[in-house]
């Protein structure tokens, strides 16, 4: 079977959230169920300057107004096609935003035509390589579909994952007429959204199939709450509509051979993690002593609850807790956490940015891991936090409910317990979870037991791999 995957970010060519991880992580799982499954990214200066040998597969003159080339090469395993239009994406700054942090004002130009070109290779204009089914990811590539449906293609089966619904990729509808669509794509069976031009929810109209990235986020997107203004939509399609939870490269992240840690260690030798503690104390400036140190690695923003770490974290330093937090985002949260910070040196530790390296570290080191997100479609850390027993305290919400298993009495009593889940969504509920997690922390074989359940979790991509195998499949044989 061939697929084509396309993807706005693929680690390790580059990444700024779990999107990349599952691009890059999905096609290798793939691989050993007797699926090619080559993935069409931008060819951003970070991703050209990493690239080896390639070779120009296909060309266009004029690709929505720019020269482009695709280009393709194996990188780590993955096999990547690559946009190459240095008009969209040879500039300073991120995949989607300048070196301010705004967002470029042509990125609908620049993810129209990434999908553009992944309806292109559907139609064929590779030599010798032309895909069974395309699987498109999020509003940056949701256009594909939309492409497809609109240019003759609609007979090839497409699926669009969403990883996060709150980004929609909605622009203006005076884009329209340079997206080189017929006038009915602009209804509200195509691109239509309350006047406006939305690709995401073009491609959730056109697509054949719909995932998202759990079953509970699955669910919770067909509600007012969580359903970003598209829930009438996903109710309406809800009989195509799957949720599937992300698995982890179990390789990268192997507390047995991570390179990126002070002392590799296995579940049955727990006390090795000592080292990696003290690595970890000593990276953030916090004091030794027994206390456990729960860790932040995130983008610091409002969705991600960080507002209610800021608001915890003297509670923290007053119950003998230490904080040690990784991440960059909204600055008034980062203002926030400074000032905590400051306010208990040798307490709680700060790095503002993103460090990959430093984020092993602090699984393999920190006792356990705060993620009190207000919605979280999947949530990846979690899942590193159980295979480094490195315990999540984690909001019941989507994905982080349906992989972390509470260590309420029955779980508990039961050993199988990984960790420990609250509601409501408040600094109230976060401090009712912290309070049992010091319970548990205080009774050493308690807490043995609950980091050791948690590294027993499957969290590999064979099972979720299995069932994309079935979803591919099960499509195809509708053609």
């Amino acid at each position: 079977m061939k697929i084509l995957s396309v993807a706005s970010e693929v680690f390790p060519l580059i990444k700024t959230g779990g999107l990349a991880d599952v691009a890059g992580a999905l096609p290798i799982a793939l691989a050993g169920r007797g699926m090619q499954m080559r993935t069409l990214m931008p060819g951003y200066p970070a991703v050209m300057q990493r690239l080896g040998t390639v070779e120009v597969v296909a060309t266009f003159d004029d690709l929505l107004g720019e020269p482009a080339r695709i280009l393709a090469t194996m990188h780590e395993g993955l096999d990547i096609l690559v946009l190459d239009a240095p008009g969209f994406y040879d500039r300073p700054g991120g995949p989607y935003t300048d070196a301010t942090g705004k967002d470029f004002v042509d990125n609908w130009r620049r993810f129209a035509a990434l999908s553009f070109a992944g309806a292109e290779i559907a139609r064929g204009v590779l030599p010798d390589w032309q895909p069974d089914l395309v699987h498109a990811h999020d509003w940056q590539a949701a256009m594909t579909p939309v492409y497809m449906r609109y240019t003759g293609l609609q007979h090839i089966p497409t699926i669009i994952t969403v990883h996060n619904l709150a980004f929609q990729g909605q622009f203006g509808a005076d884009i329209f007429p340079d997206l080189g669509l017929p006038p009915e794509a602009f209804t509200v069976e195509g691109l239509e959204y309350y006047g406006d031009v939305g690709f995401l929810k073009g491609g959730l109209r056109t697509a054949w199939s719909i995932t998202t990235v759990s079953p509970t986020y699955a669910h919770e997107i067909a509600t007012p709450e969580y359903g970003m203004g598209l829930e009438g939509l996903i109710n309406a399609r809800a009989p195509d509509l799957v949720g599937l939870v992300n698995g982890i490269d179990t390789a990268v992240w192997n507390p047995e051979t991570d390179t990126h840690i002070a002392r590799t260690y296995a579940a049955g030798s727990l006390k090795q993690r000592a080292v990696n503690r003290q690595a970890l104390a000593e990276r953030f400036s916090l004091v030794q002593d027994a206390g456990p140190i729960f860790c932040v690695v995130s983008r610091l923003t409002w969705q991600k609850g960080i507002d209610l770490i800021a608001e915890t974290a003297d509670w923290i330093v007053e119950q003998g807790g230490k904080l040690a937090v990784l991440g960059s985002g909204d600055q008034g949260l980062e203002g926030a956490l400074l000032a905590a910070a400051s306010r208990h040196r040798g307490r709680i530790g700060i790095v503002i940015g993103y460090n990959e390296p430093l984020s092993h570290l602090m699984q393999a080191g920190a006792d356990a891991i705060l993620i009190p997100s207000r919605f979280e479609p999947c949530g990846l850390t979690q899942l590193y936090g159980l295979r480094y027993g490195c315990v999540p305290i984690v909001a019941r919400t989507g994905g982080l409910a349906d992989t972390v298993i509470d260590a309420n009495e029955a779980a508990l009593s039961a050993r199988v317990a990984t960790g420990f889940q609250f509601t409501p969504i408040n600094a109230e509920g976060l401090q009712h979870a912290l309070r049992r997690a010091f319970k548990a922390y205080n009774e050493p074989k308690v807490w043995a037991r609950i980091q050791n359940q948690g590294m027993k979790s499957d969290v590999s991509w064979e099972n979720s791999a299995a069932h994309y195998a079935d979803l591919y499949s099960s499509l195809l044989s509708r053609v």
